[in-house]
């Protein structure tokens, strides 16, 4: 008889949590997709970021091969874009500096070249609330100059 009421209200007890799974859902499912959301925008972020790095290493190493100011410039802006569209990156707006003030220093005297590089990357579409709708990224290698060639 013990065993037979210990069932009863057990099945009693069931029946009762049978509504609690929906509500569980319906709260757990938006904290779910908010987590999702932050994480896809956290990837993002991170992936623009090593692009923006990878960038200004290339137009640094670009702007050091050549051998002026206004050449190494150019290099460096053309190598930048090169970099972020081969790494799939859209900026909303992006610059690049370049100190080219290395080629000024006479031959045989150690310069470098400092590429700096700004990528405003856009994070609107994401639609978490509370996230940026964009985040400006920013890196800065520096590549030295041959000091035994001729620099303008």
């Amino acid at each position: 008889m013990n065993a037979r009421t210990n069932l009863q209200q057990l099945a009693q007890a069931l029946r009762r949590d049978r509504g609690s799974y929906a509500l569980e859902t319906a709260i757990l499912a938006p904290v779910m997709i908010g987590l999702l959301l932050l994480m896809i925008a956290f990837g993002r972020v991170t992936d623009a970021d090593g692009a923006v790095d990878s960038a200004a290493r290339a137009a640094a190493r670009a702007a050091s091969l050549e051998r002026d100011a206004g050449s190494a410039q150019a290099e460096a802006q053309a190598a930048a874009n090169r970099s972020l569209q081969g790494e799939g990156i859209t900026c909303q707006a992006s610059s690049v500096v370049v100190d080219t003030s290395g080629y000024a220093l006479d031959i045989g005297v150690e310069a470098n070249v400092t590429a700096t590089i700004a990528c405003t990357a856009n994070l609107s579409d994401i639609g978490l609330p509370g996230l940026p709708g964009s985040k400006t990224l920013t890196a800065s290698w520096t590549s030295p100059i041959d000091t035994h060639r001729g620099r303008s």
